[in-house]
């Protein structure tokens, strides 16, 4: 059984990708999510509606010990699985400016951004080299490429998961692993639904936020065969608002 996990898949860009995965492949598609088991069943419902299968796994990805006990109980449940495509989505912010941000908002953000790539990559990872292939995905964002003011935090996140997508790329390219990043600009979900649409696509090139569907079809993109040549890269998707 050929498998894709996507982290953070219960809702907004996680969910696109979850189910444009099950539209376009046919890998059994495994949703993780942390809070929202209803959510992640209404994903779950989605998914199974292409008629392809799926299930969902119940995580923190900062938490290694929980990330260890859940991925370790499904593979020995799952002997014969194969986990070739990884999308390393999960990510939350706690924006404010820096001179009033407490150690928790820091600690958070990048705990579920940075060491959330290295708990769940760090577990595929030897697995990937010995079926020599795999494509990792990592979503990153445009604040991780040119810095947002009021999202230091958020922003060094992302701009480490970019350094670390060039450098894992590089180790395992000769495997067939391909380790991509995706920078998605303002897209419309549950993260930007608080912002100022109206004031903030002023500043966007395309004069509109992106669709969550784009990100989705993508990602899918660079996890196909058509996309084999392609890694260490970081595409951005963002209406042109920093090409």
């Amino acid at each position: 059984m050929k498998c894709a996990l996507v982290t953070g898949g219960s809702r907004g860009i996680g969910r696109a990708i979850c189910v444009q995965l099950a539209q376009e492949t046919d890998y059994h598609i495994l949703i993780n999510y942390q809070g929202n088991q209803q959510a992640a069943e209404e994903t779950l419902a989605l998914v199974k509606a292409q008629g392809k299968t799926a299930e969902i796994l119940k995580f923190n990805v900062a938490d290694k010990v929980a990330v260890d006990a859940v991925l370790g109980a499904w593979q020995t449940e799952n002997p014969d699985a194969v986990v070739e495509v990884l999308v390393n989505n999960a990510g939350i912010t706690r924006d404010g400016l820096f001179m009033w941000m407490e150690p928790n908002d820091w600690n958070q953000v990048m705990d579920t951004s940075v060491n959330g790539f290295y708990n769940v990559t760090s577990f595929f990872m030897q697995k990937m080299l010995r079926n020599r292939f795999g494509r990792i995905v990592n979503m990153v964002s445009v604040s991780g490429v040119k810095g947002t003011p009021g999202q230091v935090n958020y922003s060094a996140a992302k701009a480490a998961i970019i350094g670390a997508t060039k450098a894992l790329a590089q180790e395992v390219a000769k495997r067939k692993i391909t380790v991509n990043a995706v920078a998605p600009g303002f897209i419309k979900s549950d993260m930007t639904a608080e912002l100022d649409e109206t004031e903030l696509i002023k500043n966007i090139p395309a004069n509109r936020f992106g669709e969550a569907q784009e990100v989705a079809d993508l990602v899918c993109f660079l996890v196909s065969k058509k996309a084999s040549y392609i890694t260490g890269e970081v595409i951005n998707i963002n209406g042109g608002i920093y090409s």
